[in-house]
């Protein structure tokens, strides 16, 4: 682990101001940086030394869990922040969910132990379920971890951080046959002491899949600061497969693949419309008649996110 790895607050504790500037690289340490864009009182930059891309002045604290209130997952602007109705989607993240099972089953074929850190509301772990496994999830935001906890059960989703959930099931060192972190570690303060917590978890020969988003895509960089993912309240950094693979690495991981095979998702024709208005007012009104074609959906891989396979070394 670098030494980068505690250079910022644990995010449980409440900071004194709500937001922090960010001047060095959380994955090598490096204050060397070139300036990306800026965009409001927001600076994205890229580390000279590594290509990390991360954002600042960033939310700390209450601030930053804020974020994730029961207006993230309904939002009245999701181009900028959180889901247009997550909940409703639901349908299509199962589906999702479904053929990535395709994937999960290569690395783990037989019915084992997962825990799915960040499981909102515990789309993958019912897909998970339904194929024998025996599932486990843990949930920051208590307004999306209720409709987890419904479905699966409170024995089996925690509302809360990793570290206290161990401590309240009781979960032994190296008890999880994979554990599965769906666009989670772009929103972590101190991604290396999350990915730390994870490492004691896994079995001897168990995996890590994690997925996230590639700042260095032809997507990303044909879009510049119009790419949807940049949404800086919460998408607080940004890797490609060099950066995630350094910062695995560093945390005690061997990565195994990298790659955006798996990486699609279903939506919906308004989900389309929604984010086409993002690359400005002519895209989005062009686009604003597949509003109206709420039912219809489709598989889309624009090929801007990547999925990781990981293992202890």
């Amino acid at each position: 682990m670098t030494a980068a790895a505690n250079q910022n607050a644990n995010p449980s504790e409440p900071q004194d101001s709500e937001s922090e500037e960010i001047t060095s690289c959380q994955v090598c340490g490096s204050s060397e940086r070139s300036l990306k864009f800026e965009d409001g009182p927001y600076q994205i930059y890229t580390c000279s030394s590594c290509t990390f891309v991360y954002v600042t002045p960033r939310l700390t604290g209450q601030a930053l869990l804020d974020v994730y209130n029961e207006t993230y997952w309904k939002s009245d602007n999701p181009k900028e922040r959180g889901y247009a109705d997550y909940a409703k989607e639901s349908a299509l993240y199962l589906k999702t969910y479904k053929k990535r099972m395709k994937l999960v089953s290569k690395w783990l074929p037989q019915p084992g132990r997962i825990l799915d850190v960040g499981c909102a509301a515990g789309y993958f772990l019912r897909v998970a379920q339904q194929h024998g496994h025996d599932v486990h999830g843990v949930e920051l935001s208590e307004a999306i971890s209720q409709a987890a906890i419904q479905s699966l059960g409170s024995d089996r989703v925690y509302n809360g951080f990793l570290d206290d959930a161990v401590e309240a099931r009781g979960w032994q060192p190296h008890s999880f046959d994979l554990i599965t972190i769906w666009d989670v570690i772009e929103h972590v303060p101190d991604p290396q002491a999350l990915l730390s917590s994870i490492l004691k978890l896994i079995k001897p020969g168990g995996k890590l899949l994690l997925e996230t988003q590639n700042v260095e895509s032809r997507l990303a960089n044909k879009l510049g600061k119009r790419w949807h993912h940049y949404k800086h309240d919460e998408h607080l950094y940004h890797f490609n497969p060099q950066t995630i693979d350094r910062l695995l690495s560093d945390c005690g991981y061997k990565v195994l693949t990298c790659g955006s095979a798996y990486a699609g998702k279903y939506v919906s024709f308004a989900f389309l419309a929604e984010r086409a208005g993002r690359l400005g007012k002519i895209p989005g009104l062009l686009a604003k008649p597949l509003g109206l074609l709420k039912a219809c959906n489709l598989y889309i891989n624009p090929h801007d996110e990547i999925i990781v396979i990981a293992e202890p070394k």
